[in-house]
């Protein structure tokens, strides 16, 4: 099980551009998923609902969810929401890390000024029906990627990714020492360095014309 504490202490040095680059295998949700709140920054365990144009599975899910989780709902990516500015203050009541729907939200005139991060698809006046009990806690489509439950979901204002909770602490290490690299380079290029000079950039070209594998990567 992964540590939870570990995860967000790294998350707080790392963002999500070098989560990607850390691993290309991460998986990035859709751009089409955007933030509805004032906060887009996010750490926690996915708690997932699965529903198609019925909000009572949130309502569970809001329920049920432990403090720290992150609801994400595949809602088929239907345009009807599936919460609104009560959700989310419910969500805040419970000490929920956020919320993520692959569908609609509405309210947004406070889920604006909200510190809970929102997510959606859809910005929509229209309220989804409350007839079914849908699944929680089953794998689940957002944004274009699978989600399981208790998967590592990062957010900020660069995006949304999920990780693996078997992988995920050595992905964010390698995260920081993307952040460190980055730094130094960064640094090089304020004393007036070209970026030619950060980059490996004559090696690289040489292997490619050579028809040999090679990663343009920073010399710091």
């Amino acid at each position: 099980m992964v540590d939870f504490e570990m995860v967000r202490k790294h998350v707080r040095e790392v963002d999500t551009p070098a989560v990607c680059d850390a691993d290309k295998k991460t998986r990035v949700m859709s751009e089409a998923i955007r933030c509805r709140s004032k906060n887009p920054s996010l750490c926690g365990p996915a708690f997932t609902v699965q529903c198609r144009g019925d909000l009572f599975p949130v309502i569970r899910a809001l329920e049920e969810a432990a403090p720290g989780d992150v609801v994400v709902v595949d809602g088929g990516g239907r345009e009807l929401a599936l919460g609104g500015e009560i959700f989310a203050r419910a969500a805040l009541a419970r000490k929920l890390a956020g919320i993520i729907v692959d569908g609609g939200y509405r309210d947004v005139s406070y889920v604006n000024t909200c510190d809970l991060p929102v997510f959606s698809r859809h910005v929509t006046p229209m309220a989804a029906v409350a007839n079914s009990l849908g699944d929680l806690q089953v794998p689940v489509s957002c944004g274009g990627v699978v989600v399981s439950p208790g998967d590592v979901i990062i957010a900020d204002q660069e995006g949304i990714v999920v990780l693996d909770p078997a992988s995920a602490i050595p992905v964010l290490e390698a995260a920081r020492e993307v952040k460190a690299t980055e730094a130094a380079v960064i640094n090089k290029v304020n004393e007036g360095a070209t970026l030619v000079d950060c980059l490996n950039v004559a090696e690289h070209y040489d292997r490619l014309a050579q028809g040999s594998p090679s990663t343009l990567r920073f010399t710091p």
